[in-house]
């Protein structure tokens, strides 16, 4: 296979950096630990264990908020060689750890108040949340509670998308911000010195971020725009758009399986796009993409008309093939999961690919299934064996009907050696967890189960629960700072 270099294209043929896996496990806890560090040279009053704990607590919590920002999935050097994934896995599990530590900041101060008299330790406590010196602070934390449970909510909100991650953007800037003065007002290791210092750079650094996602990608959205070729019905309430670049918009150097996200019209601005995967080869002018009608945006897709302006912000991505270039690849794909699966292929195939390859596509129904015919097609360019399968009958329907079980798996699998084949899974959650485990029951390594679920839920397979492990680590990799501090500072 092609590409195999340390970082992918950018649209304007650049090559974008992307950090191995245990670099970003290093960099997190270094970046969420060096308040501490910083604090240790300060020579402050004397404090108790307990004090030392609630003010290590406030530092980490503050530096997980402000490194928040750059785990988004939008930054191509942090997700690039984890995948969104994995990412948003990470983002939405900081996010609690952020919570309780800042939470946990005020109530610890208190303890040995409380414990020698409750009532003064509550008095103590509710002066924290009243006196003007602390207010930004408590506001702080206040919106911190509203940002991390209105996120995990989100799907029960009455909010459009857009409206949601507007929301979004607005609390999280008031937490860091009035976070970062809480800090530098109040906080006794941070009024100065090399602390301070920190956080006026972390705070540069969160707008920094904000100016790269919300303003030079807005420019290039409308400094390199796109236009729709055509919209074509594939399936029931499934789009192919054909994406061109307009006169003097680069080529987007992308690898096969990645994602975009997409806005169009007047529309063009990074708070109303959308991802989606690119259904198409690199080695064919512009990009594909298949869209399902499943909410505010996309139910209008299929009315776009042709000439449509479209910014197009990325590639992202690991869902790849890269480094797998001599192995038997399997291809499973779940409704609309079958856009990246589809783009593997139509790359595969324009390459003359020469080793096995198995499809597998469910969907509800027959009329679900998207490109069936171009599927049909392709086998006789490949060494290609489709399975395609329906939960419902339907009248006409020659495919088979059921779910993708652990038979139909080592069906697939059948005359493939498990150590020499590579699996790429997209589709809904409970099936990407189904099939993921499925395989690594027939034999195939965890490291060669490649998954990408189309709407970033959260797993319980055996390789989401090795990266909940994996998780869970960093976070007592941090505990362990905070008491090494304490033990040092005491």
């Amino acid at each position: 296979m092609r590409d195999k270099a340390t970082g992918a294209n950018s649209g304007d043929g650049r090559r974008t950096p992307r950090l191995p896996a245990w670099a970003v496990a290093v960099l997190y806890p270094v970046v969420c630990l060096a308040p501490l560090v910083l604090a240790a040279t300060r020579d402050v009053v004397a404090t108790s264990g307990w004090g030392l704990a609630a003010a290590g607590l406030g530092l980490v919590g503050l530096a997980g908020m402000a490194v928040q920002s750059v785990t988004s999935g939008r930054f191509e050097i942090v997700s690039g060689r984890l995948g969104i994934d994995r990412v948003m896995a990470f983002h939405k599990t900081t996010a609690w750890w952020v919570l309780l530590a800042l939470l946990l900041h005020p109530v610890i101060y208190v303890v040995p108040t409380f414990l020698a008299d409750p009532g003064l330790g509550g008095e103590r406590l509710w002066a924290y949340h009243t006196l003007p010196h602390y207010r930004s602070g408590v506001v702080a934390l206040s919106v911190l509670v509203l940002l991390v449970v209105g996120s995990a909510l989100r799907a029960r909100l009455p909010l459009r998308y857009e409206a949601w991650r507007a929301a979004h953007l607005v609390l999280a800037a008031v937490v860091l911000g009035a976070g970062l003065h809480h800090a530098v007002s109040a906080g006794r290791f941070s009024a100065a010195g090399l602390l301070n210092g920190y956080w006026w750079a972390m705070g540069a650094a969160a707008v920094g971020v904000v100016v790269v996602l919300y303003g030079l990608r807005w420019a290039r959205l409308h400094l390199r725009p796109w236009r729709l070729a055509s919209v074509t019905k594939v399936a029931d309430r499934m789009w192919e758009l054909d994406i061109q670049p307009a006169e003097g918009t680069p080529p987007l150097g992308y690898r096969a399986g990645q994602f975009v996200w997409m806005t169009e019209g007047v529309r063009r601005f990074p708070l109303f796009d959308h991802p989606f995967s690119i259904a198409d080869s690199p080695l064919r002018p512009g990009l594909s993409l298949v869209v399902k009608e499943a909410g505010d945006f996309t139910k209008q897709i299929g009315t776009l008309a042709p000439g449509t302006p479209i910014g197009i912000d990325g590639p992202y991505g690991s869902f790849t093939l890269e480094e797998h270039g001599e192995d038997a690849v399997l291809l499973i794909a779940g409704g609309v999961g079958i856009a990246p699966i589809l783009g593997l292929l139509r790359d595969l195939v324009a390459q003359e690919y020469r080793h096995p390859i198995r499809l597998a596509y469910a969907a509800g129904r027959p009329e679900n299934l998207a490109c069936i015919d171009e599927i049909a097609a392709v086998r006789s360019a490949l060494d290609l064996e489709t399975l395609l399968l329906s939960e419902e009958e339907a009248h006409g329907w020659q495919g088979e009907i059921g779910r993708l079980d652990r038979n139909r798996l080592s069906e697939m699998l059948r005359g493939l050696d498990p150590e020499r084949t590579v699996a790429l899974i997209c589709g809904p959650g409970p099936m990407v967890t189904a099939v993921a485990d499925g395989l690594i029951d027939l034999g195939l390594p965890m490291d060669r189960v490649i998954y990408e679920r189309f709407d970033y839920s959260e797993g319980a397979s055996r390789l989401d629960r090795r990266l909940r492990r994996r998780f869970m680590g960093l976070g007592l990799a941090l505990l362990a700072g905070v008491a090494a501090f304490v033990a040092l500072m005491a």
